[in-house]
């Protein structure tokens, strides 16, 4: 049961749930971390439009989370806005009340308001959502379903500004590898910054951030980053590129934030006119001109950077846009302009395309043009799906700014799915999947394919399995490599107080990191991940995560060398992370990490490593812009110094070198008017 009021300043939202309370999903979480418990949501498409909506969840403990919905893109729940929340179990099951004040949301500047409103209950032991008004997977779209919120009279976010000025105060202490003479360095920083709003016609929010907040105060997750043929890449999380981010997403990658390294000021504007949506931002980086060599004319030089989105909506469900990026260093730029589209075909089929061009400018060099395109047919229903993709890209095609994995391809990707949902059984949809994929250049000679079979089952309690079988073919530097690989997948949720996720993958690997005077070849590889999570009581969670990346020499595929051993490599990753909830504001976080990497030197050009990390982190999160940091880390490798004249820098048998120890201390805090 819900019911939705509102005043002037206020939309209010009570959820009374029905259920048994032994069995409901509640923790005492950090903000947003409540995907794994019961929740309630409420989605609001203040523009009525179908194509974007915000959302507000809650668990049973008041614990929030929110986000934005682009249609066609994946939740993205990075977006954060100030809005409050209680929560309460009861004997019959658990309440919640939400106070959403209407200066956290954007609409349009009239008397009275139409906007789209979805209510929604989540039980994840039973695999269950259900939606007021009803939505069905019959029909392509989540928000054109949702129904009219109608009489809204006498609202507006106002002429809000909000200012966030912030400290940061660290002590570090690290190892200098890069320097002529090797040794330990000490650094000691006082910085400070302001980010501000300032929304302009209710619509529009023009951002401005002085010496940006751009520390990472959560670290990355772990990743296999050796023998990868192409750059890994982490996902954002800092604050001012998080927000509005689906303004500047198009079919292909071609705005990457994390390109921008270290910028110091930086200018946003978004916001929704009409059928209009717009966004713009413009930053410097100042890491170019610090990784230019010493004495070159770049050196402390900064890059310049800009990005302008522009998309209209065309009736619910489809849109055509305009992106164009800008990054200039020195004498060089690259400019990247973009035609986009996504247009609803009928209730279950849509159609994406995109057409780019690339004008890239060398510091010493000719200039040189590329055309890039992409097309995406895709049915999406409740039994049988289809996907069809088509990607052109240039050999000269570049973008600095954006995320291209390669270029000079023409690539045809094609899946296909098939799902049985029987009805009262515990086994919620099984089913096959079947996906090709084709990449040549445009000499026509074939780069890579592949064919992958899957059988997916999924139960409740979150509960699936999914097995699967791939074929294909991959050439690199001239030379041809048939690939094989066999997985198993497997995760579930059933005890709520434990969630377990394997990964094991059995086949064939290229060594692109071959010894010097070897060519790559194919290797047997092996990797296993292994994440657990444990909640012995709702205030506290243990997570770990194991990945185990194995290359091994394959009779017939490898340099006939004398070595005692199979092995190429072994590449273990370890993370231990504990965290404690006091409150709903107050935390306490424990990290300790863990990576080798032990090679085989006669057939892979890798260093022995052995990495230790360990990381404390209190917080007091009061609200997205108030809050209180106070952390210590320290990383250990294998190395020594000898004290010989100069210093000799060795690997050894175990992290005993202190190779970083920094302390910090953060505070920031929300001023609203």
């Amino acid at each position: 049961m819900a019911s939705v009021s509102y005043d002037e300043e206020n939309l209010y939202v009570v959820f009374v749930a029905w259920d048994d309370p032994a069995k409901i999903r509640a923790h005492l979480a950090k903000r947003e971390d409540i995907l794994a418990d019961d929740r309630v949501v409420v989605y609001l498409d203040t523009f009525r439009d179908g194509h974007r909506a915000y959302l507000f969840a809650c668990n049973p403990l008041g614990v929030q989370l929110d986000g934005t919905l682009t249609e066609g893109q994946d939740e993205d729940d990075t977006f954060d806005t100030l809005w409050f929340a209680e929560g309460k179990l009861t004997h019959g099951g658990y309440t919640v009340r939400m106070t959403i004040p209407f200066r956290s949301l954007r609409f349009a500047n009239t008397p009275a308001q139409t906007w789209g409103i979805a209510l929604g209950r989540i039980i994840p032991r039973r695999n269950e959502e259900s939606y007021w008004p009803y939505i069905t997977k019959r029909l392509q779209g989540f928000i054109p379903q949702f129904a009219a919120a109608e009489g809204l009279e006498g609202i507006s976010p106002g002429q809000n500004v909000q200012l966030i000025p912030y400290g940061l105060s660290t002590r570090a202490q690290f190892f200098d590898m890069e320097s002529e003479l090797p040794a330990f360095r000490r650094r000691d920083e006082l910085r400070g910054g302001l980010d501000s709003k300032f929304v302009l016609r209710d619509e529009f929010a023009f951002d401005v951030a002085l010496n940006p907040d751009f520390s990472q105060v959560e670290s990355d997750e772990p990743q296999v980053t050796i023998n990868q043929r192409y750059e890994v890449v982490f996902p954002e999380r800092r604050p001012f590129f998080i927000e509005n981010a689906s303004f500047f997403q198009t079919p292909t990658d071609l705005f990457f934030s994390r390109r921008i390294a270290d910028p110091q000021y930086g200018l946003r504007l978004t916001g929704k006119a009409g059928p209009w949506t717009v966004g713009g931002l413009a930053m410097d980086d100042r890491a170019p001109g610090l990784k230019v060599p010493a004495g070159d004319a770049l050196r402390g030089d900064r890059a310049i950077n800009g990005v302008v989105g522009i998309q209209r909506d065309i009736g619910k469900q489809s849109s055509a846009g305009f992106l164009a990026t800008s990054r200039d260093f020195g004498a060089g730029f690259n400019r990247v302009v973009s035609l986009h589209s996504r247009l609803q075909l009928d209730p279950t089929w849509s159609l994406s395309a995109q057409a780019m061009r690339s004008f890239t400018q060398p510091s010493g060099g000719r200039r040189v043009d590329a055309p890039g395109y992409l097309a995406d047919l895709t049915r999406d229903g409740r039994h049988f799906g289809y996907e069809a993709s088509y990607t052109d890209l240039g050999a000269d095609f570049a973008t600095q700014l954006g995320h291209v994995k390669r270029v000079d391809i023409r690539k045809f990707k094609q899946e296909m799915k098939y799902y049985w949902r029987p009805d009262q059984s515990r086994l919620v949809k099984f089913g096959p999947k079947v996906t090709t994929v084709r990449t040549s250049n445009h000499g026509g000679q074939v780069l890579d394919w592949s064919v992958e079979g899957q059988l997916e089952l999924r139960f409740t309690g979150h509960t699936d399995l999914t097995l699967g079988r791939t074929e294909g073919f991959e050439l690199y530097k001239g030379l041809g490599f048939n690939k094989h690989a066999t997985a198993l997948e497997f995760s579930t949720e059933w005890l709520k107080w434990l969630a377990i996720a394997a990964t094991v993958s059995m086949g064939t690997e290229i060594n692109f990191d071959p010894a010097p005077g070897l060519e790559a070849f194919l290797a047997d590889a092996q990797e296993a991940d292994l994440t657990m999570t444990v909640r012995p009581s709702p205030q506290l969670r243990f997570d770990q995560t194991f990945i185990y990346n194995r290359l091994s020499t394959r009779p017939g595929s490898f340099p006939q060398l004398d070595s005692t051993s199979a092995r190429i490599f072994e590449n273990p990753l370890v993370r231990w992370k504990l965290n404690y909830q006091i409150s709903r504001a107050l935390s306490m976080r424990a990290i300790l990490d863990y990576e080798a990497v032990w090679p085989n030197r006669s057939f892979v050009k890798l260093e022995r490593e052995q990495r230790l990390t360990g990381d404390v982190l209190a917080t007091y999160l009061l609200n997205p812009g108030t809050a209180l940091y106070v952390g210590y880390t320290d990383r250990r490798e294998n190395l020594a110094l000898e004290p010989t004249t100069p210093p000799i820098l060795r690997r050894t048998d175990s992290p005993g070198l202190v190779a970083g120890r920094q302390v910090f201390l953060k505070a920031s805090y929300l001023i609203r008017r």
